[in-house]
């Protein structure tokens, strides 16, 4: 008797292999579609950032204006709110007005230009953008901004 109960135990409760592929496919499926749905959100935080950025930037530049009677030459750019000019005008009443020169969310540095092209502000400032190329429609910056994006 003891041998013919050992043959008829209950099966072990537990998942089966095809289950487990079934629910990990389900799981990755409804990863995949929430990481593709965060990817535009991501990319509209990073052009919000380089609003801010901007936003920053222009201030300082306009302190530095109101300090030193003038903008920085296209030459002296933006480094002229971290280091000191060495190339003329030099400013009379220089002070950093940033730690360093700031980078946008894709790791390039901001654009400056004096005077103004496309900007109705003295100077433009800008970021490449995504694409890391200057003068495409990617650059994100201190003009009006076309709505094809």
């Amino acid at each position: 008797m003891t041998l013919h109960k050992l043959r008829h135990h209950p099966r072990a409760a537990g998942f089966t292999l095809i289950e487990i592929v079934i629910v990990l496919t389900i799981i990755s499926i409804l990863a995949a579609g929430s990481i593709y749905m965060l990817k535009g959100n991501v990319d509209v935080a990073k052009e919000t950032r380089v609003d801010g950025d901007l936003q920053n930037i222009m201030t300082q530049l306009q302190l530095y204006e109101a300090r030193n009677m003038r903008a920085p030459t296209t030459e002296q750019g933006i480094k002229a709110l971290v280091e000191k000019p060495t190339t003329e005008p030099l400013p009379e009443k220089w002070t950093a007005l940033l730690e360093a020169v700031p980078k946008d969310p894709w790791g390039q540095e901001y654009k400056y230009r004096f005077p103004a092209q496309k900007s109705k502000k003295p100077y433009d400032v800008w970021s490449v953008g995504k694409d890391g190329a200057d003068g495409t429609e990617d650059d994100i910056g201190n003009w009006p901004q076309t709505a094809t994006k």
